[in-house]
């Protein structure tokens, strides 16, 4: 994807919008309940590294992010960080972690059905038997036709951003158009189009990487509503004997499982093939 988002093509603004994000604080809260041993974390399109940085505390971390110009921020501002340039459709870092992650709408970015698999797919190459996987993107359109406006403060001075929304059903593209005044007095349009995965489409997409979904939720506390969604997902294949785990009803050593499969091990199609971003 091109850096059309003019967050892209400006790290230090990109990093002040950021900065009152509150998905690092809840993905570390999802892992201490579902997989409270965990030690190693992949973050894929992990930006510049804000959300990471948090991570790190808690866990060996890489980050992996397919804008060149995020990456070589994060390498100055946070030098600490393993952080490299990558597509998240391909990425293979030849690692297995205890968490993979892909928050801040990354997914989003992504809008082809086959791309979105290939993800899925990175995913999986990445998981330990048994890992989480933590997602955070949209699972419904932002709808509202009136604009709104919000004053953002730069090192510069402060900017205003008017949005406003479209949404394609036929290519579930939600649309936000942005029109900034910066401090300098220029102007800047730019245009962030995210694909909408609907919880059911996500639990597929999921389950067909040889995940098991274990939650939903919006972080509210109040409903499953959205527009954005936690999804926290269970690895369940063993990619050493092609079986698949289950959590309430492990194979047998004679490879027999919950019975409805006449006794032989049950095999998955491995989807790891080839072919990001925030």
């Amino acid at each position: 994807m091109e850096a059309t988002n003019l967050l892209y093509r400006d790290p230090v603004l990109y990093d002040i919008v950021q900065s009152d994000s509150t998905s690092a604080g809840m993905c570390q809260a999802l892992i201490e309940l579902h997989q409270p041993d965990a030690r190693t974390l992949v973050d894929f399109g992990c930006g510049t590294g804000r959300d990471l940085e948090v991570l790190a505390k808690r866990f060996e971390c890489i980050g992996v992010d397919l804008q060149p110009g995020l990456v070589d921020y994060a390498h100055q501002a946070r030098p600490e960080l393993d952080i490299r340039t990558g597509d998240m459709r391909t990425a293979r870092l030849g690692k297995r972690m205890d968490v993979v992650t892909c928050m801040g709408n990354s997914l989003a970015y992504v809008h082809d059905n086959n791309d979105i698999s290939q993800v899925f797919a990175t995913f999986a190459a990445h998981a330990q038997p048994k890992a989480l996987l933590v997602l955070c993107s949209p699972i419904a359109p932002i709808t509202r036709t009136e604009p709104t406006t919000a004053t953002v403060d730069t090192p510069r001075g402060p900017a205003t951003v008017t949005i406003r929304h479209t949404w394609n059903l036929r290519t579930q593209i939600n649309t936000m158009h942005r029109h900034w005044a910066l401090p300098s007095g220029d102007e800047a349009r730019d245009e962030i189009r995210r694909r909408v995965l609907f919880p059911q489409e996500l639990e597929r997409y999921a389950e067909d990487a040889g995940f098991e979904v274990l939650d939903m939720n919006d972080g509210t506390g109040t409903g499953f509503t959205g527009p954005t969604a936690y999804t926290v997902a269970r690895y369940t294949r063993d990619d050493r004997r092609g079986w698949k785990w289950h959590q309430h009803q492990p194979p047998t050593p004679d490879g027999s499982s919950d019975g409805n499969n006449h006794g032989f091990p049950r095999t998955t199609t491995d989807t790891s093939g080839t072919k990001n971003t925030r």
